[in-house]
Formats: C-alpha cells, sequence, structure tokens
C-alpha cells in the first residue's frame, strides 16, 4: 500500500473530501481561523463524518512544507491509479483530448496546466519521467483539486509514447513559436494529442521531430512566448470551441 501524502489549501482537500472521504486519515485546521470560508469548511468536513484536528500555523507549515496552506492540511491516502494509459484510451468515448507536457518541472506550471485540463474535459495529462515534475502537495494546492480529478501519466519514453499515440491515429500536434501555420488553421475536432514544452526551452528536439505537425499561437505585441499554462489553456480550450461547433 502507497504511504500517505499531503493535501492543503481549501480546494484541493475540499475535492478529496468531496470525492473520496473515507481516504482522509488526519484533517488539521487552523484554530485561529474563525471566518466564514473556514467555518463552511469544518461544517462540511463534519458533514462527511471527519474529525478535525486543531493546529497552530507553524505546525500546519511542518506539515504542509509550505507558508500556503489556507490553514487546512490533511494527510490522506494515495488514491489508486485506476487506469493505464492504454485501458484510459480503450474506455474513451469520442475523440480523445489529450494534453502532453515536455519538459515541465515546475509544480506551480503543473498545478496550474492540470486545472485547465479538467476545467476543458482533457481526458488525460502526459510527461515524461525525466525531466518532469510529479504530483506533489504544491501541485495539488494550484490545481485546487484537478489533481485528484485529471489521470496524469509519467511514462518512460515520451517519444514512444507518441508514437504508439499515432498508432491509435491520435494527432500528435506540437506547440512551436516559430511553426508557420497558426493553432487555429489545425482542425482539433479529431483525436488529438496537444504537446507542449516548457517556457523558454520549448519542446525537446526528438519530440519535436516525433509530433506530426507543429503550429504557433499568434502573438501580436512585444512578448515572444507565453507560460506553458496559459498556452495550455489556449489550446485546449480552441480544441473544446471547435468540437462545439
Amino acid at each position: 500500500m502507497s504511504s500517505p501524502k499531503v493535501l492543503f489549501g481549501f480546494h484541493a482537500v475540499g475535492v478529496r473530501m468531496r470525492t473520496a472521504p473515507q481516504s482522509i486519515l488526519e484533517l488539521y485546521v487552523d484554530a485561529s481561523r474563525k471566518d466564514a470560508r473556514m467555518r463552511q469548511f469544518q461544517q462540511r468536513a463534519q458533514e462527511a463524518g471527519l474529525r478535525l484536528v486543531e493546529a497552530d500555523g507553524l505546525r500546519l507549515s511542518r506539515l504542509a512544507g509550505s507558508a500556503g496552506h489556507q490553514g487546512v492540511v490533511a494527510r490522506v491516502e494515495a488514491l489508486p491509479v485506476a487506469h493505464s494509459l492504454d485501458d484510459l484510451l480503450d474506455g474513451v468515448a469520442g475523440p480523445p483530448l489529450l494534453l502532453v507536457l515536455d519538459g515541465v518541472t515546475d509544480p506551480h506550471n503543473l498545478g496550474a496546466c492540470l486545472r485547465v485540463a479538467d476545467g476543458a474535459g482533457c481526458h488525460a495529462v502526459i510527461a515524461p519521467k525525466d525531466h518532469a515534475v510529479g504530483i506533489n502537495a504544491t501541485v495539488a494546492k494550484v490545481a485546487s483539486g484537478a489533481a485528484e480529478t485529471v489521470p496524469y501519466f509519467m511514462v518512460t519514453n515520451l517519444a514512444r509514447t507518441l508514437g504508439e499515440l499515432k498508432e491509435r491515429n491520435i494527432w500528435c500536434l506540437g506547440l512551436g513559436d516559430e511553426a508557420p501555420q497558426s493553432l487555429y488553421q489545425a482542425d482539433l475536432k479529431t483525436a488529438t494529442a496537444l504537446v507542449l514544452g516548457a517556457e523558454g526551452a520549448g519542446l525537446r528536439q526528438l519530440t519535436r521531430k516525433t509530433c506530426d505537425s507543429l503550429v504557433s499561437i499568434p502573438m501580436a505585441g512585444a512578448v515572444e512566448s507565453l507560460n506553458v499554462s496559459v498556452a495550455s489553456g489556449i489550446c485546449l480550450y480552441e480544441a473544446v470551441r471547435q468540437r462545439a461547433g
């Protein structure tokens, strides 16, 4: 069995409380917070049958490994991964929409990407085991619950995984600043994997070569590129727009 992990912040803990309250082992709250948000949170916790442990800010910071806990920290059992990527894709109804992140190592960026992926109905986020950040407490906090809802697969060989997606007739569309074709010219209504690199470095050379094609996001100002989570949001919601039409 996996060892317990820590979630912190109202959103991350609140989603776990709604979706799998039985997995919460200990729930700590800041004894000094008496505001409406904390009262509502405590009421929901009690309705879920959870026992609250009052703690001071210093203890909460030590438990969370961060001062950004908002007065809420939970020790939870790790939820089992229900599917492999193949199993997940076998169960998708309609054309899959995937987000592939190559070289995203900042937990705040990954958390924001997961949050956008959840909002857009993305079926999974894929990243390499090397040159990537895993799901940790900071990622879960920034993701505002999406780390609990969006499948996140870390693969040994990203280029090989892209090749396997292509064998499933999933179009692998990379984002590159220099690509002549605009994102808005691409057909995202079919099965699509949007492949984005970290800001600055962009896609690694082998990842770039493995993509079926490259597109760019038009930039009208002086800034040359966007944060990867912002770019993910633009790409995913363009797919949502096209599929809705």
